[in-house]
């Protein structure tokens, strides 16, 4: 029997209508660049279809080996956990095979399309400010992995010096800090006379309107400083081109991710307590929640502006299976990210070592 390979773009999900619109149009670009494949994408929460409903659909199709992306920038919690864990699941449940490839990553390409994003903003903004008066926030989205937030930092200083600005400084939509609001006001401080803010994301969604909101309200504060707001990369050229190489990159085995300063590998300064922690995706209890009025914590009705699921994203289960922490992309095929770790862990994750920064979300405080 011949081996029939399909694709599935895996995506985070949203609560907003029009980031869910947005990834979807990012698989048609997919299926348009990859006529010879079938195409199929799903979330990990809050929106459908759902990942299993994408891989349903290949199979249907006679799809025998899957190769899966994750539509994300960089490799957090998200990436390294949940959607494996999902893939790896289903696998085992259907026999099929599934190859897992590499996120986004700081990449030339991802790079040129960012470049783009804020030179669309300085044309529009006009050329009255010099570069060199010019200061550059990248804002990401921010996790609970140092590793992911660092890459925030490297994609800011590759544009910084790329276009010669006079200062770049980062900061995240959540979880992590500086949030946007504290960071720009420090970035007042540095006496510059425009302040470009750059959301590093793929779509629109709740996150970017806040940052854009967040640089409203420190532009109203001080009037003498110009405030740019960049687009987000949205389905820039080179984004495609980005998921069409990592596409390829599974197929050629090129498909090593960069566990050098993974938390749950490594001893990384601070985040100690997550080395060899349980690697299983939390999300199953959203699947396919938040485009439509049936969040299960809101006795399914829609969501209040109390409700867990909105003010700290998603939650943590109170309880575990003891769960070998193996993160086999491959599937006998690809890349293993394997920690190497048996034991049990406990049942919840690590706290966040940082969630009490002055500068930073207190979602993650315990009893939040």
């Amino acid at each position: 029997m011949s081996e029939k390979l399909g694709v599935m773009l895996c995506g985070h999900g949203s609560r907003d209508k029009d980031a869910v619109k947005e990834f979807a149009v990012l698989a048609e670009h997919l299926k348009k660049r990859l006529p010879q494949y079938p195409v199929e994408f799903g979330y990990l929460e809050f929106a459908t279809p759902i990942i299993r409903d994408g891989l349903d659909k290949l199979r249907a199709s006679g799809v025998t080996r899957v190769l899966a992306v994750p539509g994300m920038l960089f490799a957090a919690g998200h990436a390294k956990n949940d959607i494996p864990s999902v893939l790896n699941t289903y696998a085992a449940q259907n026999g099929v095979t599934i190859n897992y490839g590499k996120e986004l990553g700081i990449d030339p390409k991802m790079l040129r399309a960012a470049g783009d994003r804020i030179e669309q903003a300085l044309k529009a903004a006009g050329d009255q400010v010099s570069r060199h008066d010019t200061l550059l926030v990248v804002v990401g989205r921010g996790a609970s992995d140092p590793d992911a937030n660092s890459n925030v930092s490297k994609v800011m200083r590759m544009l910084w010096e790329g276009f010669g600005f006079g200062w770049g400084e980062v900061a995240y939509s959540g979880v992590t800090f500086p949030l946007v609001e504290p960071g720009l006001e420090h970035c007042v401080r540095l006496g510059f006379k425009r302040i470009v803010v750059f959301p590093y994301f793929l779509f629109t969604g709740i996150l970017v309107d806040r940052i854009y909101d967040a640089t409203d309200v420190v532009a109203a504060r001080h009037p003498d400083i110009e405030f740019i707001k960049a687009p987000y990369l949205n389905d820039h050229p080179a984004v495609i081109d980005t998921f069409v190489e990592r596409l390829e990159q599974i197929i050629s085995g090129d498909i090593a991710m960069n566990c050098q300063l993974c938390k749950y590998r490594t001893q990384v300064l601070g985040f100690e307590a997550d080395v060899g922690a349980v690697q299983e995706s939390h999300h199953h209890h959203v699947e396919g929640i938040g485009t439509s009025d049936d969040c299960p914590h809101c006795n399914g009705g829609p969501c209040t502006n109390a409700c867990k699921a909105t003010a700290s994203g998603p939650f943590e289960l109170t309880s575990r299976p003891e769960h070998t922490h193996d993160h086999h992309h491959g599937h006998g095929h690809g890349h293993h990210h394997d920690h190497g770790h048996s034991h049990d862990h406990g049942h919840t994750h690590a706290p966040y070592p940082h969630a009490d920064h002055p500068l930073g979300p207190r979602t993650l405080k315990p009893g939040t």
